[in-house]
């Protein structure tokens, strides 16, 4: 036995729209990231060469802004899905569970 909140909740067609823009949303983020973190692990293990290769007169390697780059995506692509979430899909919410309690 199903509660009938959760009924009119499914059954909201916003709800339907949130649910799919959200997963399509978090898929493409996880590809990216995906991309970008394999990508980093592929050039670790099948070009050593290119990462190994020094920046300047100093000791730093290209492995090491490269890496930088790796983490500073990721707190980008993360900022980027909360600023989305925060206004977009937290209305679509508001939207629903108000619809849902009328």
């Amino acid at each position: 036995m199903q509660d009938p909140m959760v009924e009119r909740i499914q059954s909201n067609p916003r709800y339907q729209q949130l649910k799919a823009t959200r997963t399509r949303f978090g898929w493409r983020l996880t590809i990216l990231m995906l991309i970008v973190y394999y990508g980093y692990i592929g050039l670790i293990a099948f070009d050593k060469e290119l990462l190994a290769t020094p920046i300047g007169s100093g000791v730093t390697t290209l492995g090491i802004p490269i890496g930088i780059a790796v983490i500073v995506f990721t707190i980008l692509i993360t900022g980027f899905y909360v600023r989305r979430a925060n206004q977009e899909f937290d209305a679509l919410t508001r939207g629903i569970l108000k619809d849902a309690t009328q």
